[in-house]
């Protein structure tokens, strides 16, 4: 893979003022748009030079069509990596964001900025969510028999789930009433991720009231509700995938296919689900994931949190790989903070 320190200054001013032109037009860029760019003292036949050797180092391509010279996508990631300068949100970009930022209903949050991201950027938006977002006010234990238990569960929002649990051999049923005790009082103003984490520092540290069955069961009861298949389950937001048809005369066909490829939910969540692994924003180019390769399509995502500080969803946006990175980024970052306060 090429870095920045394998060209020299020269060639590294060329090639960011090259880039910079191409994401700014769409059009493949010559020797001469650039001899005639500010700052840019070399002759035409010089550019030519460089941007020859950019070429061999898989830095460029030449559309057949042209003479000019577009970014390839390691050329891109070059660039975004090591040459892009991001700005910050305007006031009212800022403004429009915040704006029912913070409804008692987090599904509607979500929803809010998902829409209000995509008409910011005119991209499609994408927003990974889980169930275990929505916090619960309520859970208790029905025996069903020896071996089983039903765990009842009522979220903030009233809906109810069952979900069935194995309990420990000998446990009495005083336990179930404790064990749901203990669990609630722990589930009070903490997600679930974090109700989870004290529960289980608390029982390996013994710190609990309870004895050594009803703490088990209350050990398996918190792990069942935060890793099973219905709470746990991933959910997609996408807003806005007409606006990926602006402006795409004559690229019908890219937009096309990635129409097809966003209806592969479960790549699209597989590929946010990513996008948890690290700080801050992500960005993934063309082929860089494979849900995109054919349609090289850029995702651009970060990830938003609970009060805890703790990772609980992603949200982005999807769109070609012109696109202008400079400003999409921070956009994306901003209404990451702004989910992550209105959910605090």
């Amino acid at each position: 893979m090429t870095k920045l320190t394998d060209i020299d200054a020269r060639s590294r001013a060329l090639f960011k003022n090259l880039v910079e032109t191409y994401l700014e037009t769409g059009e493949p860029v010559g020797s001469r748009t650039l001899s005639r760019a500010d700052g840019v003292d070399v002759s035409p036949a010089t550019i030519r030079n460089v941007m020859a050797d950019l070429t061999e180092l898989g830095l460029l391509e030449a559309p057949h069509t042209s003479a000019g010279r577009l970014p390839t996508e390691r050329g891109l990631r070059l660039f975004v990596d090591g040459m892009l300068e991001v700005g910050e949100p305007t006031s009212d970009e800022r403004a429009a964001l915040m704006q029912h930022s913070s409804p008692t209903d987090p599904d509607g949050m979500l929803d809010h900025a998902a829409g209000m991201l995509s008409g910011l950027t005119s991209m499609a938006s994408l927003v990974m969510a889980s169930k275990t977002d929505r916090p619960l006010k309520h859970l208790e234990f029905v025996r069903l028999d020896e071996a089983r238990a039903l765990a009842v569960l009522v979220d903030a929002g009233g809906d109810v789930e069952n979900r069935l649990i194995e309990l420990p051999r000998g446990l009495p049923g005083s336990a179930l009433i404790e064990a749901a005790n203990y669990l609630n009082a722990q589930l009070a103003g903490r997600s679930l991720s974090e109700a989870r984490q004290l529960v289980d520092r608390e029982i390996a540290a013994k710190a609990t009231q309870l004895d050594e069955l009803t703490a088990e069961l209350a050990r398996r009861g918190i792990a069942e509700l935060t890793t099973g298949p219905s709470r746990g389950a991933r959910r997609l937001i996408v807003r806005g995938q007409s606006r990926l048809l602006e402006g795409a005369q004559g690229d019908l066909e890219r937009v096309q296919q990635l129409f097809d490829e966003l209806e592969r939910k479960e790549g699209l969540l597989d590929l946010l689900e990513a996008a948890r692994e690290g700080e801050g924003v992500r960005i993934f180019i063309g082929a860089e994931n494979r849900l995109f390769s054919l349609s090289g399509s850029s995702v651009v995502a970060a990830p938003y949190r609970d009060a805890g500080n703790n990772i609980i969803g992603v949200l982005g946006v999807i769109g070609p790989t012109r696109l202008n990175y400079g400003r999409v980024i921070p956009l994306v970052n901003y209404t990451a903070e702004v989910i992550s306060r209105g959910l605090k």
